[in-house]
């Protein structure tokens, strides 16, 4: 068992207290499908308010951090120090649906060295308020869903592998693009799931429930933690060329090393044809 670090205490008090009103509030959505206008200004109110909590809990705790917000943007700390990186409510549209699929994330990156940019990812949490899950890594010490150690799975035959990915909607993402990476892996996989939250799909890659993913046209937000959370799980995490960098969002391609090389050869050849 690893014993939580000060900055994943801080990140995972943050993400459990806005995680708890999310919890009551997604309560009440059912509530909400029938009426005519319908649950989106209510989630909308759900999203903001899970973003000020977490904002307000790590202000508190590190005053002079930066923050990346879904919601109010960038705002600047001290450049030498981290910065937050926060989806407040990922799968927002579960949400707004009364599905109980979404997730608090939460990344830490740290300032490139010599100034000039942001690093590496070097702390992660995504918690899932329905399940009660708080799936966490930090740089060179492993992942974990609570006290329980994560890997990725050994599956190395796509044709037993079961494929996570994001599919492009009312005009976010290519959808030209993901139809022939779609029918490249398709048939050569056991399955290919779409719940609907990049984030806990990284994190369901990392405990072995998915073998990989695929996505394009993401946020930071949306991907910083879980990157690093499968990477901290034995994964490989690229975008669509091959190359690694700390953060993976306009496209990004997971799964252990061996899946991850048959699955991108099969993105590659779909997208030169």
């Amino acid at each position: 068992m690893a014993a939580l670090s000060g900055i994943i205490r801080v990140m995972e008090k943050a993400a459990r207290k806005a995680g708890g009103r999310l919890r009551r509030d997604f309560g009440e959505v059912e509530h909400l499908q029938v009426s005519r206008k319908g649950p989106a200004d209510f989630v909308s109110k759900a999203d903001r308010i899970a973003e000020r909590t977490i904002y307000d809990e790590l202000l508190h705790a590190r005053p002079d951090w930066g923050f990346v917000l879904e919601e109010a943007g960038v705002i600047e700390g001290d450049e030498n120090k981290p910065r937050w990186i926060i989806d407040p409510l990922d799968g927002t549209s579960n949400f707004l649906h009364g599905i109980p699929h979404f997730a608090v994330s939460i990344a830490c990156q740290e300032p490139k060295l010599g100034g000039g940019g942001w690093g590496d990812v070097t702390a992660a949490v995504v918690y899932n308020p329905v399940t009660d899950e708080t799936f966490w890594a930090e740089k060179t010490r492993g992942a974990w869903l609570h006290d329980g150690r994560l890997r990725v799975s050994a599956r190395r035959n796509p044709s037993e592998a079961l494929i996570a990915t994001g599919i492009p909607f009312q005009g976010h993402g290519d959808f030209s693009e993901w139809s022939k990476i779609f029918a490249a892996i398709g048939p050569n996989v056991a399955g290919i799931r779409r719940y609907g939250a990049a984030s806990l799909d990284l994190a369901w890659l990392a405990a072995g429930r998915f073998d990989g993913f695929w996505e394009s046209g993401l946020n930071d937000w949306d991907t910083a933690a879980g990157c690093l959370i499968v990477r901290e799980a034995g994964g490989f995490v690229s975008d669509f060329r091959g190359r690694s960098q700390p953060i993976h969002a306009a496209q990004v391609l997971a799964a252990n090393d061996t899946l991850h090389s048959k699955l991108h050869k099969m993105l590659v050849g779909a997208l030169k044809a």
